[in-house]
């Protein structure tokens, strides 16, 4: 299927590893002109390395000065984006009994302020101009309490409101607002999140990981390539209809109407 992002301009954050690196990829097959942010110059390089025709920025985009430099120096490299993909940040997985206020408070930095950071300025361009897509990588965390991802559940959980009121409020400017939010997803990000689980269980790595897959009905984890297809499609014109939203990416393992 043609989705018709030849040509289109795509700033994806988090694009250096994970289902960021294969969002830019994916969105490169598509013959669009992509660029990636990461709080890490290395790891900017070493995905540019594998991303050819992309560009690089190294930002940490919980500093919303270094988000709004970010989103003006991408439109100097690519022009106007026509797309933003959020997938930066992921909050530290503490057990209930281990948080503190600053550890929810860094939680929100971590994954809710390093999206709105960029959200904020760039969708003010896009609906000036009449047109874009914002599609953000959540977490089903955001659903559903775990005793070790509380604070990152919550700003899951608000990245989710935010998704669905932005695509309420900007949708007469011809800008759509969607998310996915994956289950476990063969990542970098899954092995931090087991050790603490095993920590919590008492358990090794092995067994939690085990353990976790025994509750997803499909039987595995996600890999990246599928989440970044899903998030092509959303970004695409075959979803033009589609705006506010949040679709879960878990194989099931939380059965409920959305």
């Amino acid at each position: 299927m043609d989705l018709g992002l030849e040509g289109k301009r795509v700033l994806v954050t988090g694009g250096s590893k994970g289902i960021g690196l294969a969002c830019a990829r994916a969105f490169l097959t598509e013959g669009a002109k992509v660029g990636i942010v990461s709080r890490s110059q290395a790891n900017v390089d070493t995905a540019l390395a594998d991303l050819p025709g992309a560009v690089g920025h190294a930002a940490d985009l919980t500093d919303a000065a270094a988000a709004l430099d970010t989103v003006q120096a991408m439109e100097e490299k690519l022009g106007p984006l026509d797309v933003l993909v959020n997938s930066a940040g992921a909050a530290k997985r503490t057990p209930a009994p281990e948080l503190t206020p600053e550890a929810w408070r860094g939680a929100m930095d971590a994954k809710f302020f390093s999206y709105i950071n960029v959200i904020d300025p760039l969708i003010k361009l896009m609906a000036a101009r009449g047109k874009g897509v914002v599609v953000n990588v959540i977490g089903n965390g955001g659903k559903v309490a775990s005793p070790t991802h509380l604070a990152g559940g919550a700003a899951n959980a608000a990245l989710m409101l935010a998704t669905a009121g932005l695509g309420s409020a900007y949708a007469a400017s011809g800008v759509r607002v969607l998310a996915v939010s994956p289950g476990l997803t063969n990542t970098g990000r899954v092995a931090q999140g087991l050790a603490s689980e095993a920590r919590l269980q008492g358990i090794t790595v092995e067994e939690a990981g085990a353990r976790a897959v025994a509750r997803i009905p499909m039987g595995r984890w996600a890999e990246p390539e599928e989440i970044a297809n899903a998030v092509l499609f959303l970004a695409s014109e075959k979803a033009s209809y589609l705006t506010g939203v949040s679709i879960p990416m878990d194989g099931a393992s939380v059965p409920v109407v959305i």
